[in-house]
């Protein structure tokens, strides 16, 4: 999560020690050994745990830096490693010393990867491929050595394009087969199509690839060194910090749109509706970007750059000019004029429905938050806690019974929202605790003893609800609040982050501006109990098995997460509301609905069945044989999916507050209506609803 807490007077010690060795004036080496040693520097001034840079770190940075520049392992050989691994203890002395000859021996060993997979492809894609060989793939990448040498490594290749190519005849057999109508194509053509498709996908792939930026490269390398400390300690580029501010706010200024590489030129995907572009109408999806040009600029050609170059010339100030010339699907060339304006991502934010049951007449409030956002750079900014605020008012405006609040795939967000949210639903008390290290807890508390809903209240959260959600599902329980209901556990994220603007570590040096930021572990969060979150997660009052039932994710699958711990825990007051036997009542009456019911079972079966999945490492590369594996795979997801879509909840409605915005506006009135139905849909809603109305009823 992320954490605004004050320390100019640390960083200004830090630049202190830096200044030391900043030259007044730099070079691009230079400026990458100061980047190194700042990052390393500020991680152990500021970090939770510091490391050692010495042999047993550079073996550990080594290693991750490596996993991550080839994870397929499609384009490094066992040699190439090995010729690396004379720098594998020598990382250490090579950071403290600015020196990059190790990454200058990867980049070039990876580039030439690129150059020769591309070499690879195009002489495996000229000949057809033998569909009646009995032979298979291994694309469990995890279990995979590198390929000894450059034969072994074309050989994968050759299976790799193999499989693909297969895949693509099977769909279309699988097709020709519903088509009545025209005359179904050969084997033989339909797999000289589909080679032919690889062909122009990898050729767009590889040119799209080999324009990486050595920056963006050497950012991986960073990571690597910073990630050996913890999994959320970050180094970001520029444009990646800009990147997480628009997803942690919600919003950013420029013309709302989004963009991907379609080979040399830069293809608009989607126009977000409510936008600078969507508003002038001109601009579409599909449409080709050839040029951009500023207000009373030149135009740039922006041919042949990646789609994350060009949006630094498309996206700019609320109120200035950018001209887009962009090709149209018919051919034509057009100049699209756009003002920038403040974009706003309305999926971002919090909002509810309100669910009635037509035959208790029971209605309850569904409250959907997908994070824990926070805008902090602009007075009119949106914040989660304000605006959970202003759903909970709609809610009880409608006069609901009781109120989920949804924080599946929440991955956290601001600690500061969290506790403000946690205080709406107790009276006072102590919400979490924070540690540094070397340091006493510091307590975040809830003071204000109004509370904005005193009623029934259960929280949804997943293996992906992380963090600030975490902090949430936490205190409601030990406050016996709220009945917290979802998977085996959280996610098991227990601490807290601040960002470093690394250019805030010299003084007066503007040459090698700007470095980037680095997100720091400072701190880890404990339960008002002592317990930490940190790798075991919260445990729900009621477990309900989902997919991933039978796998272990979350913070325990990263190889260098902080350790559990616990420290002394606070003195706090439960709420007298429910006991923990009544919880222990809702747990058993939902264990006895979802052993009833057809859809919770299959989800049993599935999750067994993606356990197998995955443990499965070889896929068949015989037609016949992978047309069969496939059909046997379909027939068991078909199954799977037609019993979960029967799950339909009662009526399901807009808080009728909501409706003129809504219906005012033909795309969000179609959004809206996609939404409603997947909740409608939910199984995990509908559990999580029965649950709320069991916590409602006289104790028996």
């Amino acid at each position: 999560m992320k954490f605004r807490a004050p320390i100019f007077f640390s960083v200004l010690l830090v630049g202190l020690l830096l200044a030391a060795f900043f030259p007044k004036s730099v070079d691009q080496d230079q400026k990458e050994a100061i980047l190194m040693r700042s990052i390393l520097m500020a991680l152990n001034q500021y970090h939770y745990q510091p490391q050692e840079i010495n042999d047993n770190f550079s073996k550990k940075v080594f290693d991750l830096y490596l996993t991550r520049l080839d994870y397929y392992k499609r384009l490094i050989t066992g040699e190439e490693i090995n010729r690396l691994k004379q720098f594998e203890l020598q990382l250490d002395d090579q950071a403290l010393n600015g020196s990059f000859e190790f990454f200058d021996a990867s980049l070039e060993i990876y580039r030439n990867g690129l150059e020769r997979a591309r070499g690879y492809t195009r002489e495996i894609l000229a000949a057809p491929f033998d569909f009646d060989q009995k032979e298979v793939i291994n694309l469990d990448y995890e279990s995979l050595e590198y390929p000894k040498d450059e034969a072994a490594l074309k050989a994968y290749w050759g299976k790799y394009l193999k499989y693909r190519t297969l895949t693509k005849v099977s769909e279309r057999m699988e097709a020709a087969k519903k088509n009545t109508v025209d005359e179904p194509e050969s084997l033989e053509t339909l797999e000289s199509k589909a080679r032919e498709e690889e062909l122009e996908f990898f050729e767009e792939y590889f040119s799209r690839m080999l324009k990486v930026k050595r920056l963006d490269i050497l950012s991986t390398f960073f990571n690597a060194m910073t990630n050996v400390y913890d999994p959320h300690s970050t180094y970001f580029l520029p444009k990646d910090k800009e990147e997480f501010d628009m997803s942690f706010s919600g919003r950013y200024e420029g013309i709302g749109a989004r963009l991907m590489n379609e080979g040399d030129f830069t293809k608009i995907t989607e126009v977000i509706v409510g936008g600078p572009a969507w508003r002038g109408g001109e601009l579409e999806a599909d449409d080709l970007i050839l040029k951009v040009t500023q207000e009373n600029g030149d135009a740039t050609d922006i041919t042949g750059m990646l789609s994350d170059e060009v949006v630094t010339f498309i996206k700019g100030p609320k109120g200035t000019k950018v001209i887009l010339t962009v090709k149209k699907v018919d051919g034509s060339v057009e100049d699209i004029e756009i003002i920038r304006d403040v974009v706003v991502l309305e999926e971002k934010y919090a909002k509810s429905l309100v669910i009635q049951d037509s035959v208790d007449g029971q209605k309850i409030g569904y409250l959907f938050l997908p994070s824990f956002y926070a805008d902090f750079d602009d007075e009119n900014g949106r914040f989660a806690a304000a605006d959970v605020a202003a759903e909970v008012e709609k809610l009880k405006a409608e006069e609901v019974d009781g109120i989920v609040l949804d924080l599946r795939f929440n991955g956290g967000g601001s600690l500061e929202e969290v506790v403000k949210m946690a205080g709406f639903f107790i009276e006072t008390g102590p919400i979490v605790q924070a540690k540094s290290r070397g340091r006493d807890s510091r307590i975040f508390k809830d003071d204000n003893p109004q509370m904005i809903y005193d009623g029934p209240l259960a929280l949804m959260v997943d293996n992906y609800s992380a963090s600030a959600s975490e902090i949430l599902a936490a205190a409601m329980q030990d406050y016996q609040r709220a009945v917290i209901v979802g998977s085996k556990s959280t996610y098991g994220k227990g601490s807290v982050q601040f960002f470093l603007d690394l250019d805030r570590l010299y003084r007066d040096n503007v040459d090698f501006k700007p470095l980037g930021n680095l997100k720091i572990t400072f701190q880890k969060y404990y339960r008002v109990n002592g317990g930490s979150v940190q790798l075991k997660g919260v445990v729900p009052d009621v477990v309900l098995p989902n997919n991933y039932q039978y796998l272990d994710m979350g913070e325990k699958d990263f190889e260098y997460a902080l350790d559990w711990t616990e420290i002394n825990p606070l003195s706090f007051e439960a709420m007298d509301q429910f006991t923990t036997d009544h919880f222990a009542t809702l747990a058993a009456k939902s264990k006895a609905r979802v052993e009833n019911n057809p859809a919770f079972q299959l989800i049993l079966e599935n999750a067994a069945r993606i356990k197998d999945q995955k443990d499965e490492r070889e896929i068949p590369l015989n037609l016949n044989i992978y047309t069969d594996w496939l059909a046997k795979r379909e027939a068991e997801s078909k199954t799977f999916r037609e019993l979960t879509d029967q799950v339909v909840l009662p009526k399901i409605e807009n808080p009728k507050v909501d409706l003129t915005v809504i219906n005012g506006d033909e795309a969000k009135k179609a959004r809206n209506e996609e939404w409603i139905k997947s909740v409608e849909k939910d199984i995990y809603v509908q559990e999580t609803v029965n649950i709320l109305k069991d916590m409602m009823r006289p104790k028996q």
